[in-house]
């Protein structure tokens, strides 16, 4: 790939803002080594024993509940045997947590160490750094969902339509859904409608195009005619940390019969949530670990394939 100093995004970092969708931007990650097929099947090959594969046929429509898909619309053929007949496979499959590879965790490095110093300008804090390769059939759609993690998704090989809502847009997500989401990873209240297409921002994206996600941006993907190739790289940032530490609070202000205010707009208030959280969340770690259970913070370095 290129040396170091040649910037990996054309993008203007003056203008960059953390919870605002972004994007096009051109990249110059495609041609890497390790995002070549062969590469890709040496991978799927290691991650399939450990589980950490996601994938579903082309049956899956925008509206099936991300959750669901992979149940509901079963790929019976192997990781490996997807990868390696993506064109005739009719599904779309995700190789998760690729940070947890030896190999692929310098790929994750050498792409997040230099998007690090840009983004903590402005929004600091980078940790539990992940990557995400998805391939996808023609023709594959990613249902309707959303993810706690801001997200840099370069497009690598094909051509496929994103569509991506705000993260503030409770048209899109209501408040309440994603008070759930955070509290228990649930989905559930994250309804698509097509309607909801019009308020979104569209990126027809192509090999060297990238786009940049906020957390809890819901998103939805339609591939083209030819099979795809993507890598998202995700991080938490201390507003993301924050953010979903209020958004845990207000669900259970919401199981008390407390419709609290959004996230954000009231700023004592969610001042007086992050206090009561940390005064909770210390001693809850320290019982934790003293009864020899797992114990997951945030703030480390790479995302544990344990958690989401």
């Amino acid at each position: 790939m290129q040396e170091s100093t040649t910037p990996l995004l054309e993008m203007d970092w003056s203008t960059f803002n953390p919870w605002r969708v972004q994007g096009p931007f051109a990249h110059r990650l495609s041609g890497h080594p390790l995002l070549e097929w062969e590469s890709l099947l040496h991978l799927g090959r290691r991650l399939e024993p450990k589980g950490q594969y996601r994938t579903h046929t082309k049956q899956a429509t925008a509206g099936t509940p991300f959750n669901d898909a992979p149940r509901v619309y079963r790929n019976r053929r192997s990781a490996v045997e997807t990868i390696g007949h993506l064109q005739q496979a009719d599904a779309w499959i995700s190789l998760l947590n690729v940070q947890t590879d030896p190999v692929y965790r310098t790929l994750v490095d050498e792409v997040l160490d230099q998007l690090k110093p840009p983004v903590d300008r402005v929004d600091p804090g980078m940790c539990y750094r992940a990557g995400w390769i998805f391939m996808a059939s023609p023709h594959t759609v990613t249902p309707f969902h959303f993810d706690v993690e801001h997200n840099f998704i370069f497009q690598l090989r094909g051509r496929k339509k994103l569509y991506v809502w705000d993260p503030d847009d409770t048209e899109a997500a209501s408040e309440h859904a994603r008070d759930m989401f955070h509290a228990r990873h649930d989905r559930s209240l994250l309804v698509w409608r097509e309607e909801l297409k019009e308020r979104a921002h569209v990126f027809q994206l192509e090999p060297g195009m990238a786009a940049y996600m906020p957390s809890t941006s819901p998103h939805m993907v339609e591939n083209g005619d030819e099979p795809s190739l993507t890598m998202s790289f995700t991080y938490y940032t201390d507003s993301t940390r924050r953010n979903r530490a209020l958004h845990k609070l207000h669900a259970r202000l919401r199981a008390l019969g407390v419709t609290p205010a959004p996230v954000g707009s009231n700023r004592p208030f969610d001042a007086l949530c992050l206090l009561l959280h940390h005064c909770k969340a210390v001693p809850s770690l320290g019982l934790k670990r003293l009864a020899g259970q797992p114990v997951y913070p945030e703030n480390v370095a790479y995302a544990y394939t344990q958690v989401g």
